[in-house]
């Protein structure tokens, strides 16, 4: 987890320059869990849950429709959506 991220500058080939400072805790991310079904679908819970899109849209749903089968996946979203954590 980034406890903090500075752009300090600007290389020459465009990329920026970064400070960070950078955690690693064992209990920190999403939980998903994945179980064969007739039709995919996406449950959301989790203190994260709100506003969380479950259609086509989500990434999660993304990644499944990629394996060609059906699944029921359950997310237990713990982290900030768009929070750069993934």
């Amino acid at each position: 987890m980034y406890l903090t991220l500075h752009v300090t500058g600007q290389r020459d080939d465009g990329y920026h320059l970064l400070d960070s400072l950078v955690v690693f805790a064992a209990e920190v991310g999403d939980r998903v869990r994945v179980m064969p079904a007739d039709k995919s679908s996406l449950d959301v819970t989790g203190p994260m849950a709100e506003g969380v899109p479950t259609g086509a849209d989500n990434l999660v749903m993304q990644a499944a429709a990629l394996y060609d089968l059906p699944v029921a996946i359950s997310l237990d979203k713990r982290l900030p959506m768009a929070a750069g954590l993934g």
